[in-house]
């Protein structure tokens, strides 16, 4: 019996396996169609011997960046991932490559340890009682080892997750911060404007004190000589057409209050300004939504094409509760979004309403519209129709994840050509 059973044996203990051996198709395709989902152009896996096994995605040669992992196995180059895509992609290709180079070296190890289960009951069936109490002695041995080998993994696993968790939340902050600098550099140009007529105004100013100061200097020293009183007018005449006081007289009062014009303007600008980042404020507080809509539009109203037209169609709203600099960083991308989608007039509509409950928020533009077929993914990380460098794709992003995280809900309606219309739904009361 022993030996009949000796011919039909598949697998030697502690033969070495090959890559294919402990892998199969319906394992990889998944992993790789998943990381082109998720950005990359292509990703391939190929064994230790460099000869390709599976691939996903567009054909090579098309890329200018490629990024290769080794996949490990019991300290031992097994395989490689390689992923390609685009240099502007490089951050989230690298996270993706370490993703599947990870998942897969588990992947390896959990299947290696299978087989080594079943290679090594398929010997003991034919082991005799002596080479059994061997056997389980060193199956006490590697099931302590693999035990160890699971709970490092996890914890590796745990610590990558935690990396990817991070990496992700600072991509996401720095799309806040980009938007920021964005109206940053449209605020800066905009008290230039002032700035450069109140120092314009200053100067002159002082050239015009500078001539009263001759002309009261003139009056003190020409009043205490021993010339008439005819001789003295006429004297001071003279002096003052040549300082030109007339002029200067009705020139003062218009630079004085062009001044504290611009000086309003900037005071303006840097109100509504601080009042959109809420840079006072707590973290979470009541908030009247229709207001931060207004502060929103005035800070993005020097990033509008010129001649846009903003329809407002505002309902009563119930207090909020929320940060409201995560709102308004909600509104800024939305109507970011529409002053980017078209070239020519621009015209958005946005209108507020509460029903049964709930609170909603509509933005509608006259823009480009969206394509039905990529409708589904605006909201995905990374995920852009811009020009490479023009933008991260994570500006829609942004704005679903703070909605969610406040129990709402955002939604698109578009027919290409024709415009879009984002709806915000947000609970009256928040959810505890």
């Amino acid at each position: 019996m022993k030996d009949r059973m000796s011919h039909h044996l598949e697998y030697v203990v502690g033969a070495e396996k090959s890559l294919r051996e402990l892998i199969g198709e319906e394992e990889v395709m998944p992993l790789l169609k998943g990381v082109v989902e998720a950005g990359a152009s292509r990703a391939e896996l190929t064994d230790g011997g460099d000869r390709m096994l599976w691939w996903f995605g567009v054909p090579p040669g098309d890329q200018s960046l490629t990024v290769t992992l080794p996949v490990l196995l019991e300290g031992e180059t097994a395989g490689k991932v390689t992923l390609r895509g685009r240099a502007s992609e490089e951050k989230i290709i690298r996270i993706l490559s370490g993703m599947l180079a990870a998942t897969i070296t588990a992947m390896l190890r959990a299947n290696l340890k299978r087989i080594l289960t079943t290679e090594t009951h398929t010997k003991v069936v034919n082991q005799s009682y002596e080479e059994l109490l061997e056997t389980n002695k060193r199956l006490r041995t590697s099931e302590a080892r693999y035990k160890d080998l699971a709970s490092s993994l996890e914890e590796k696993v745990r610590e990558r997750t935690e990396e990817l968790r991070a990496a992700h939340s600072r991509m996401l902050q720095q799309e806040k911060m980009a938007s920021v600098g964005q109206l940053a550099a449209g605020v800066a140009h905009e008290i230039n404007n002032p700035l450069s007529f109140l120092a314009s105004n200053i100067n002159t100013l002082g050239k015009y004190v500078a001539r009263f100061r001759e002309m009261l200097l003139f009056y003190r020293s020409a009043s205490g000589g021993d010339d008439t009183l005819s001789q003295f007018r006429k004297e001071a005449g003279q002096k003052w057409e040549s300082l030109r006081i007339d002029r200067i007289m009705a020139d003062v009062g218009e630079l004085i209050a062009q001044s504290l014009e611009g000086a309003e303007r900037v005071g303006k600008i840097v109100s509504d300004l601080k009042g959109f980042s809420h840079i006072d404020d707590g973290e979470e507080m009541p908030v009247d939504i229709n207001s931060e809509i207004d502060k929103t539009l005035r800070v993005a109203s020097y990033e509008m094409p010129e001649g846009a037209e903003i329809a407002r169609d505002f309902e009563p709203l119930p207090a909020f509760t929320c940060n409201p600099a995560l709102l308004c960083q909600v509104f800024l991308n939305l109507i970011l979004n529409a002053a980017q989608s078209r070239r020519g007039p621009l015209r958005l509509s946005i209108s507020t309403e509460e029903h049964n409950g709930e609170i909603a928020v509509t933005f509608s533009d006259n823009g480009s519209g969206i394509p039905e077929e990529i409708r589904s993914r605006i909201f995905e990380p990374f995920f852009t129709t811009k020009e490479v460098g023009a933008g991260k794709g994570l500006g829609l992003t942004v704005a679903y994840e703070i909605v969610t995280a406040y129990h709402g809900t955002i939604t698109v309606e578009s027919e290409q050509g024709k415009g879009a219309c984002f709806t915000i739904r947000l609970p009256s009361k928040k959810e505890k």
